[in-house]
């Protein structure tokens, strides 16, 4: 063959790659769901995608297969740039195979993921398959092991973030559930273990693809979604906001923007606390205030409310936000609530982000479900992440603070670095009505009118044991602050502690109670 021939093969060769079959592409788009190449085109910045084993095919010979060579082995691989930022991303191709995992497919993947942890850059991978492609045996099930045995040793190296936009079933699900976000795209996307017709023939228990895995079933019931959107035009959207709060891996700094001019303090602040300290408030108007031009990302907003996570910003510098919601079981720290915590403040800790901390908690949910299901243990998850946290670590507590709860939560004795109190605070042992009914149980009973007596006894308790007054007596809390100046504080104190250095024991990796 002459130079100008081989050129033409290359040429025929690369457009064989691209091309798709035509009806199938049709049946994608009918679904509601992109081609792999349409996605990749949408989510990285114009021109900036480089493919890599575009011409790829996979090795098996049974089941007819050797007649069915397509180049790429139905999954897009390479990288590129989202803001200018390289990333290195995979596509699963459900025109192909049905987006079927073989061989050749998994060993793509595996390249485009050791290329990222090589480099420091996010992984995205984009799930849309059938699952393990039978054709191949147990050669597809080697080929996700080898995934999660590098999603594993990825993990709190570099970002990895899963994006579900069409089946992602049996063991494929266990790569997106380890890495460290999961996007899912509304009445498109599916996980689970086990479909809808194996469960029928197991337990007889009928139940659809969507109540089963779908996105609303992960966002609210499963927690394995921390974001849920209406189609993947939002789904690119989300995960372009989320990569702007990430370092591109664990040695870098997050990216910091220009920090927005003008008065720091919140005067509206002062006058949000309730005067009843029962009366529940929405900890998202502080988190939004405080926050730079009202900015923050909330992750699972939807799964165990009673905890609010998320991404913000101050002066610029992007931290991550972990608070007690008032407005959902008063607060409380239950299971989920104790989990969906535990894993944001470590995935913070590995990525260098400070984390703040709005405590507004009465203590763990109580009840036998809550007992049964282990509350001893995942509760004890909660204070291990921030324990190990070492990150700068800024708490604000607004409100209430009572029994373990108040030391779980970012506490001075857990090593937090900056502890400020509102003076609304209450920190004790538990609410002051509760210490007043047990303490004085027989002055109680003997009194000629047990309610007023009760109301004077819970004051003078509050005031005497409970004030944020004593605490900051006791060096718990650096400073009781006004509202008002809760972002100057915790601008001040992101300013102080940057330089935060923590030296730990020599040790392989703690022992967190999983």
């Amino acid at each position: 063959m002459t130079t100008h021939e081989r050129i033409e093969e290359l040429e025929q060769r690369l457009a064989e790659a691209q091309r798709s079959d035509a009806a199938r592409v049709e049946k994608q788009h009918a679904a509601g769901k992109l081609t792999a190449r349409e996605r990749i085109e949408l989510l990285l910045d114009d021109g900036s995608f480089v493919e890599l084993d575009a011409l790829a095919k996979h090795r098996s010979a049974s089941f007819g297969m050797e007649k069915r060579r397509p180049p790429g082995d139905g999954v897009v691989t390479g990288h590129g740039t989202i803001e200018g930022r390289p990333v290195y991303i995979f596509a699963q191709d459900f025109t192909v195979f049905g987006g079927a995992l073989g061989e050749v497919h998994a060993k793509k993947i595996c390249k485009v993921m050791d290329l990222a942890t090589r480099m420091g850059a996010p992984v995205i991978g984009l799930n849309d398959s059938g699952g393990a492609r039978i054709q191949e045996g147990v050669v597809s099930l080697g080929g996700y092991a080898e995934i999660f045995w590098r999603n594993v040793q990825s993990s709190g190296v570099v970002p990895q973030i899963s994006l579900i936009l069409g089946p992602c079933a049996g063991g494929a699900v266990y790569s997106p559930a380890i890495t460290d976000f999961v996007i899912m795209a509304e009445g498109t996307s599916h996980m689970f273990i086990t479909g809808p017709d194996v469960i029928k023939t197991v337990t007889h228990e009928e139940i659809g693809f969507e109540e089963l895995g779908g996105a609303e079933t992960h966002g609210s019931l499963s927690g394995v979604a921390h974001l849920t959107v209406p189609d993947e035009q939002a789904a690119f959207a989300e995960l372009r906001r989320l990569l702007a709060f990430l370092p591109q891996n664990n040695l870098e700094q997050p990216p910091r923007r220009e920090p927005p001019s003008g008065d720091e303090r919140l005067p509206q602040l002062d006058s949000l606390m309730p005067d009843n300290s029962s009366t529940p408030y929405d900890i998202r108007e502080v988190i939004t205030a405080v926050g730079d031009e009202g900015d923050f990302l909330e992750l699972q907003p939807d799964w165990a409310q009673n905890m609010v996570i998320g991404f913000a910003r101050l002066g610029g510098y992007p931290v991550g936000i972990v608070a007690n919601q008032p407005q959902h079981l008063a607060g409380c720290l239950d299971i989920d609530a104790s989990v969906k915590g535990a894993r944001f403040v470590r995935f913070c800790d590995a990525f260098n982000l400070p984390l703040i901390t709005f405590v507004d908690v009465p203590g763990f949910l109580p009840g036998r479900e809550q007992e049964h299901g282990g509350i001893i243990r995942h509760g004890a998850k909660l204070l291990y992440a921030f324990a190990e946290a070492s990150v700068p670590k800024l708490t604000v507590i607004t409100r209430k603070a009572y029994g373990g709860a108040y030391d779980v939560m970012a506490s001075k004795h857990i090593r937090a670095d900056l502890n400020l109190a509102w003076p609304t605070a209450e920190i004790a042992v538990m609410g002051s009505e509760g210490a007043v009914n047990i303490i004085f149980r027989k002055e109680l009973a003997a009194a000629s009118d047990p309610d007023r007596k009760r109301r004077e006894l819970t004051d003078e308790y509050r005031e005497k044991f409970a004030s944020p007054w004593i605490a900051a007596e006791m060096g718990y809390i650096d400073r009781v602050i006004f509202p008002r100046d809760t972002r100057v504080e915790l601008l001040r104190g992101l300013e102080r502690f940057g330089s935060k250095r923590e030296p730990r024991p020599k040790r392989k990796h703690g022992n967190i109670p999983l």
